[in-house]
């Protein structure tokens, strides 16, 4: 299990030291001192770049840093213009930041304006402001899907809370490119008169968190949730309601008990006790839509502790294995009702499932399991009656998770073994060894799922494959 320590005594000795120094001067302030703020510049790119300004290509992800440069033919104003070479499919992807090296006060502004057009009609798959290495992007704001034509127009990214930008850097970025075969790529964008704007048009702020939803978490003294699904919605002058998602610093969280939960400006929430709490949100003074009610029974006991060696185990989600694959825990499938979590239980990591109908761990990578014999997980229940289905997937030689639309059942080379978690204990953990039989017994070397009914509310940990 991990612990951590925070060591704080050098601060409080600094903070105090400051305190005696402030306290001992003969001379105070003058009401007329006027402290310095930073340049309220708004300009990003008009004709060149603004004052301090410069390209930070997303390298490491893999973004191509010379699609980029400067246009002087293509322009919709003045004598240059932004250029991006957007790749074809397999050869990167356009990505990168504009940021300063001075520190900007857009608080007088409204949004972020800008011209564009492309070579063919194309959807940007995110554009936007605030990614800053010195903030930890605690004001990023993004647009998804943004339409762009063969012709130069306007595109406007509303502020979501001015005031909170007394000092920034992360001026503009964007990110597209082609994500499978037959995507959109091989074409070129154009930007010009990028910079922020108090238009005076932007209005009907609706915030939401959870985007909107009521969620409702079961949840354990000393684990950890995370305010998701961050959005501001405003009516700009064109007549349509343009929505961002937002970084949860723009809010003011407040918890109904501080005793059972609280909330940090990051939208971290940290459950302390038992009982419930019910976590909501405003931002520039409106109430936020969605809500998190955490209903906490107090202390989670730690899982058992796996005793297989690490040669016989490909693991999925242990803290004591190295993972076999990275996985997708929250798939997104349709029609479902799952919120799933990964909760911290003092330092420990658990999956944390509520209001389940059918979800699913989606493995990044295939798990040749030919050489194992069983899956392992531990089950923790806080309500009589609960019972969970889980469904062994291989995926065959094709790669591919296929279900048939009526059934639900897998086609083509899929294979499947289904298995009921039954007998769950309330308040304790439930091991369960399930072996891999059926049509697996013959094909499990492509195992790419693990299905999950029933529920509603259950935590898993030490998800792993294993032979004894």
């Amino acid at each position: 299990m991990k612990n951590t320590k925070y060591i704080k005594g050098h601060f409080i000795l600094l903070f105090s030291f400051m305190i005696l120094l402030l306290g001992s001067c003969e001379r105070s302030f003058s009401d007329d001192v006027e402290f310095a703020t930073f340049p309220a510049n708004g300009d990003v790119f008009i004709d060149n770049f603004s004052a301090g300004l410069d390209y930070f290509p997303f390298v490491d992800a893999g973004a191509d840093p010379e699609a980029f440069s400067v246009e002087t033919e293509e322009v919709f104003s003045g004598t240059a213009a932004m250029r991006f070479d957007v790749p074809s499919f397999g050869n990167g992807f356009v990505g990168a930041t504009f940021n300063t090296t001075a520190n900007r006060d857009l608080s007088g502004f409204d949004a972020l304006t800008f011209y564009a057009k492309a070579s063919q009609s194309a959807t940007i798959d995110a554009i936007g402001f605030g990614i800053s290495g010195e903030t930890n992007n605690r004001f990023q704001t993004t647009l998804f899907g943004l339409q762009v034509s063969t012709r130069w127009e306007k595109y406007v990214v509303p502020i979501p809370d001015a005031s909170k930008l007394i000092s920034e850097t992360g001026m503009f970025w964007l990110a597209e490119g082609a994500s499978f075969e037959g995507d959109e790529g091989g074409y070129v964008i154009w930007f010009d008169e990028i910079r922020f704007e108090k238009l005076g048009t932007v209005a009907q702020p609706s915030p939401a968190i959870f985007l909107g939803q009521d969620v409702s978490e079961q949840a354990f003294d000393g684990s950890s949730l995370t305010i998701t699904g961050t959005t501001q919605t405003f009516n700009l002058a064109s007549g349509i309601n343009q929505t961002v998602v937002i970084a949860p610093s723009y809010f003011n969280f407040a918890s109904s008990d501080i005793e059972v939960a609280q909330v940090s400006e990051l939208g971290e929430v940290s459950v302390i006790g038992a009982g419930t709490a019910e976590i909501t949100a405003t931002l520039g003074g409106v109430l936020a839509q969605g809500s998190l009610e955490v209903t906490s029974s107090g202390s989670l006991p730690f899982a058992p502790t796996p005793m297989q060696p690490q040669e016989n185990v490909k693991s999925i989600f242990s803290d004591l294995y190295v993972n076999d694959t990275e996985s997708n825990f929250s798939p997104g499938f349709g029609g479902s009702t799952t919120q799933t979590t990964v909760s911290s239980n003092n330092g420990d990591a658990v999956l944390n499932y509520s209001n389940n109908n059918f979800t699913g761990i989606i493995f990044e990578n295939t798990v040749d399991a030919s050489p194992l014999t069983f899956l392992h997980v531990d089950v923790y229940v806080q309500e009589a009656g609960t019972q969970v289905g889980i469904q062994i997937r291989d995926i065959g030689a094709n790669q591919m998770i296929e279900t048939d639309v009526n059934t639900g059942f897998p086609i083509g080379d899929d294979v499947d073994f289904r298995f009921d978690l039954t007998g769950l204990a309330v308040g304790q953990w439930t091991s369960f060894d399930i072996p891999l039989s059926g049509d697996l017994a013959s094909q499990r070397n492509n195992l790419g799922a693990l299905i999950l009914v029933g529920g509603p509310n259950f935590l898993f940990d030490n998800v792993y494959f294993y032979t004894e």
